[in-house]
């Protein structure tokens, strides 16, 4: 049996095997597979979301076993820190070529001890190091099992496995618990501004039904209009495409492409482009569904797959802004939107026009304006002091684990 000193430190490849198992080449097309992709494992080694796939079906990547004990190891976008235990898989679970598996060998390093060593800030550091490529840095399995990892005897690893599960099991708590408090932050924001775009911000005033389901009861001196009434399409095209690229999502309304990272196919050229003016309200025709639209706030263009509205003077663009970008409001454009399925439904121009709108006199509109950009400052600065709140707890974790793996507390002094 192999020995090793007190403490060293070993070339991964002689402490763990790398990728010792595939699916074989003759896998049956309908066999069923659990598949865990880059995507699924988070920076806090914890992985979500487990697709399910036929064999036949799966990508082309999904082909690494795993089993108890082994840790994945992200070798592709390196930066992301995706490296994470297995703990108890079922016999049908499998990981992404874009993973490395690291399997233990059980008489140098335990595999309890092992998820804490590959976390080590000095190991990741050395992987994101010996990554190569700017955009998609990635390490091969040669470069990967060269990092040395701590080793010290197997009772010490031990020891420092279960003083780590205890001492970062408290620490995950907390910060799950604040990773839900942003949760109800953000539900707490969306009720207030879906509530007040609808039935405004004085609780008193006389209500009168609105003759529409999605809209319930409003303020009775409030309007309700059909959307045809109150939007008129624009197609506008630009004649060279050199105006400021737009984008539309659900999250952030109408913004700037390069202020996002988009991976989808971008044209040759933005010649014919719809173009866009301030306080036009843009929707993207294909996910209007999820709730993508909203004001654009400045000049440019946007694809010609969208639709861009100008508003009457009865509206002022901010309220708009605030309640097409509501859960209630896409869910009452789905109604109108064309397709079979569910997550192809588009929205086109005459559908959107079939949707009646609650209009409130104009003073109300600003007012409504206003206190939902105080609500949304104050609920920012609260999940600003909750992700540093985390970050901390996140650094106080890595610490601890830094200490722990390399000596820097004894081991005798980690007794429950």
């Amino acid at each position: 049996m192999t020995t090793v000193r007190d403490r060293e430190r070993r070339r991964l490849k002689y402490a763990a095997t790398l990728n010792e198992e595939s699916l074989p080449e003759a896998v049956d097309l309908d066999y069923e597979l659990l598949y865990i992709d880059i995507g699924n494992v988070d920076s806090m080694g914890q992985i979500h979301n487990i697709a399910q796939y036929r064999f036949e079906d799966a990508p082309s990547r999904a082909r690494r076993k795993v089993k108890h004990g082994d840790v994945i190891i992200s070798t592709v976008r390196t930066y992301l820190q995706a490296i994470a235990p297995i703990d108890d898989p079922p016999d049908n679970l499998i990981v992404s070529t874009g993973f490395a598996v690291i399997r233990p060998r059980i008489d140098i390093l335990n595999t309890d001890y092992c998820k804490y060593a590959l976390r080590e800030p000095r190991f990741i550091y050395e992987v994101e190091a010996r990554s190569t490529g700017v955009s998609y840095p990635a390490i091969n399995a040669s470069d990967l099992g060269d990092i040395r990892v701590e080793v010290p005897t197997l009772p010490t690893q031990q020891r420092i496995a279960d003083y780590l599960d205890r001492e970062t099991a408290q620490i995950d708590i907390l910060i799950k618990e604040k990773e839900r408090m942003i949760s109800l932050l953000a539900e707490k924001r969306a009720a207030l501004i879906s509530l007040a775009v609808i039935r405004g911000l004085n609780p008193d005033a006389p209500l009168m039904p609105s003759g529409h389901a999605w809209i319930g009861d409003i303020p009775a001196h409030w309007k309700v209009k059909r959307a045809k009434q109150i939007l008129r399409e624009r197609d506008e095209r630009s004649e060279t495409g050199d105006e400021e690229l737009l984008t539309v999502s659900h999250i952030t309304g109408v913004t700037k492409r390069s202020e996002k990272e988009v991976y989808m196919f971008e044209a040759e050229t933005t010649k014919g482009y719809k173009l866009c003016s301030p306080e036009n309200l843009v929707i993207n025709t294909l996910w209007a569904w999820m709730g993508a639209m909203g004001i654009a706030w400045q000049t440019g263009i946007v694809s010609p797959a969208y639709h861009v509205y100008e508003l009457s003077s009865e509206l002022i663009p901010g309220y708009v802004d605030a309640l097409v970008r509501t859960s209630v409001f896409a869910k009452e454009v789905t109604r109108f939107s064309k397709g079979v399925w569910s997550s192809r439904l588009r929205l086109y121009p005459e559908g959107l026009y079939e949707v009646y709108l609650p209009v409130p006199p104009p003073e109300e509109q600003q007012q409504i304006i206003e206190f939902i950009a105080n609500e949304r400052q104050q609920s920012t600065d609260m999940e600003d002091a909750l992700k540093k709140s985390i970050e901390l707890l996140k650094e106080r974790r890595s610490a601890l684990i830094t200490a722990a793996v390399t000596g820097q507390i004894k081991p005798e002094t980690m007794n429950s």
